[in-house]
């Protein structure tokens, strides 16, 4: 039974605002080092400021807007105690959503909620967002840290996040530029990802009754560090093709997998086909399948099986494509190309047998 002889108080329902204002002071040195030339002040106003007038310079700017979240991944990294690194999933779900389309990611906000707040564990999960918002060259102007007391426990948290980015009308990207004859070209991922862990945990941890420090010889390392390997962040590499070739199409690989993401962005009248024989899937797909039983169908619309972004481009524009993205250290490689759709053909689908 509760206390009631003495006067309530938000302290004494669980909420710590020294706390909250502890961790606002560690997040500042990471958030001061994602700043833009056009981003004003700093934390602990209200709202973000950025300097719109940068966009003068466009004849007909767009602006983008996408917001995602990281899913159960979040569970891993609290059971591991490993909270510097989420932060890079969450960047990399928001910035390369934008970037599809064409867009520069111009800057982010950020949605923190948790059971209690514990102010170096805060701290790290906006530091891995600030490192990830450097990689993505975009700012992180603001966010929230909510704490949930009796929603949450103590240990559990969830991280959101929204970005806003701009492109210029005429070199907008999308299914209406996609011609028969272009090429697909795949840009390996860094490994599972931030889709389909519902499924990979319900593996791993229900079935198979594995555990997060489990040495996996096919990793190398063990299961947790495996499952925590943050996601890829493709944005500057994908403005950097933008700038040196033509380039008709992005598809970001998220939930649903490859096939389906592609589609997304395929044209009613043309089909994408992409061979398997292209490349092989990490070990973790495979690991992940064998464990449990998981069809290749039902892999292939859940996870990334290798394959992070797609760009469509011109046939003539391979090389320099190819090129590009080796000079940025991207492994990416030809794995399929746009043909007229005829029959029972979907808009995107996958043929072969993975290269062994």
């Amino acid at each position: 039974m509760s206390d009631t002889t003495t006067g309530a108080s938000y302290a004494a329902a669980g909420v710590d605002i020294e706390a909250g204002d502890r961790a606002v002071e560690l997040m500042k040195e990471w958030v001061k080092k994602t700043k833009r030339p056009e981003v004003l002040g700093g934390l602990g106003g209200f709202a973000g400021l950025f300097d719109a007038s940068a966009l003068k310079r466009y004849e007909r700017p767009l602006l983008a807007s996408a917001t995602d979240g990281v899913g159960t991944k979040v569970d891993l990294a609290r059971k591991m105690g490993v909270y510097d690194t989420i932060g890079h999933d969450l960047v990399g779900m928001v910035v390369d959503d934008l970037v599809v389309c064409g867009a520069e990611p111009l800057f982010m906000t950020d949605y923190i909620c948790v059971g209690k707040v514990h102010p170096e564990r805060v701290a790290a999960i906006v530091k891995g967002i600030a490192e990830g918002c450097v990689l993505a060259g975009c700012a992180l102007v603001g966010g929230e840290t909510a704490e949930h007391p009796g929603l949450l426990g103590e240990d559990d948290f969830d991280v959101a996040g929204a970005g806003t980015g701009v492109v210029e009308a005429d070199q907008l990207l999308g299914p209406d530029r996609i011609r028969t004859g272009d090429a697909v070209i795949a840009m390996a991922s860094s490994g599972l990802h931030s889709n389909g862990y519902s499924l990979v945990r319900h593996v791993v941890f229900d079935r198979a009754g594995w555990s997060l420090d489990r040495e996996v010889p096919e990793f190398g390392r063990t299961l947790g560090e495996e499952l925590l390997e943050p996601t890829k962040i493709y944005s500057l590499d994908c403005l950097a093709l933008t700038r040196t070739t033509e380039v008709h199409a992005f598809s970001h690989v998220t939930g649903g997998g490859l096939a389906a993401n592609l589609a997304r962005v395929v044209p009613d009248a043309l089909h994408a086909r992409v061979d398997r024989s292209t490349w092989t899937p990490d070990a973790v797909f495979d690991v992940v399948g064998r464990a449990g039983n998981v069809e290749r169908l039902e892999l292939e619309k859940t996870l990334n099986m290798g394959v992070g972004m797609i760009a469509v481009v011109p046939g003539e524009s391979v090389d320099a494509a190819l090129t590009t993205l080796a000079d940025r250290g991207v492994h990416a490689w030809v794995a399929g190309e746009i043909t007229e759709r005829g029959g029972h053909a979907t808009g995107a689908a996958l043929s072969g047998d993975y290269a062994s």
